[in-house]
């Protein structure tokens, strides 16, 4: 770990708590506004946060599934977005949201008038904003966890 943690403190709570809690509390705030507030489809959603975290190398976040209603993902679902251009285990929407996030995580400048064609053709508008928030929370957040090597003692609130 790069931070030097107090003894008996939790490395997160420490870090987004109270190093820096005009910045971290509200970080933390936008990180759990992603999970509460979605309106997208878990499977799209997941497709990209585990397409960033593969990217980011979170430990954490590579083992996280996000729960809706008690559901989650399929086992062997991170297999399929690693190879999310030619599975075919995903729908448009979803194979769409995979590369999405690659694209906005590793070639952000190259997202062509073709790829939003095909954005546009399937998600609206608001989706596409929404989606957007979400990569950039998983870029930043699970990055930041990972070069200051908080990933390994991660845990979200209500997450055991």
């Amino acid at each position: 770990m790069i931070v030097d943690i107090p003894e008996g403190k939790d490395p997160i709570g420490y870090v987004w708590g109270e190093m820096v809690p005009g910045i971290g509390v509200a970080a933390s705030g936008f990180s759990l506004a992603v999970y509460q507030h979605s309106t997208l489809g878990l499977r799209e959603f997941e497709a990209a946060r585990l397409r960033v975290a593969q990217i980011n190398g979170c430990v954490f976040c590579l083992d996280w599934r996000t729960e809706r209603d008690g559901t989650k993902v399929e086992e062997g679902f991170a297999d399929a977005v690693t190879e999310w251009r030619t599975t075919d285990a995903f729908d448009e929407r979803t194979r769409l949201a995979a590369e999405y996030a690659e694209r906005y995580v590793t070639d952000h400048h190259n997202l062509d008038d073709e790829f939003w064609a095909r954005m546009k053709a399937h998600y609206s508008q608001t989706e596409i904003v929404e989606l957007s928030m979400s990569i950039g929370s998983w870029l930043a957040f699970g990055r930041l966890n990972h070069v200051l090597g908080l990933d390994t003692a991660c845990v979200l609130p209500g997450h055991s």
